[in-house]
């Protein structure tokens, strides 16, 4: 028997899953990569906060990359480890050379804008496939990024003057 015999999910229901999965590992890898750049090169104002967060984050974002290939093999599925592969299929755009602080926190909620969107599809990708735990984790994932989206939006709002 199969990994999805055991698991009560239909192979061709969960296939959408899986190939929703690997964009999202995709994307995810490049998320992170960008993460690790923006850790590196931050310069001026909000770097001792920013550096630290952006390691965070990254480190998140590793996490994160471990769990969908993980979830891709329960599923039956086989994820991609070349960067050069995900690089021809991400939507996540790789960006370097950004040392400003407020530059690099803009790339990141518009990184966040479109992984929401993406893990909502996904979870009714998930749900129409009957996995409710690869809805459940991209749940997950969106309680951790709708807070930081909030915080990094207060984070990047300019203080009211009185």
């Amino acid at each position: 028997m199969k990994t999805l015999d055991y698991l009560h999910l239909n192979d061709a229901k969960v296939a959408n899953v899986i190939s929703a999965l690997n964009q999202l590992l995709a994307d995810f890898q490049v998320h992170y990569t960008n993460l690790r750049g923006f850790h590196w090169d931050i310069k001026g104002h909000g770097f001792f906060v920013l550096h630290g967060k952006f390691e965070d984050m990254y480190n998140d974002a590793a996490e994160k990359v471990d769990e969908i290939a993980e979830r891709l093999l329960m599923l039956g599925g086989t994820p991609e480890n070349k960067f050069s592969e995900y690089l021809k299929v991400a939507k996540v755009k790789e960006v370097s050379g950004i040392s400003c602080g407020s530059e690099a926190v803009d790339h990141i909620l518009d990184t966040y804008k479109y992984l929401i969107g993406a893990e909502r599809k996904l979870i009714d990708l998930a749900n129409e496939a009957h996995d409710d735990t690869t809805a459940d984790l991209m749940t997950g994932y969106l309680k951790e990024q709708e807070k930081m989206v909030w915080m990094l939006v207060a984070f990047s709002t300019k203080a009211c003057e009185k």
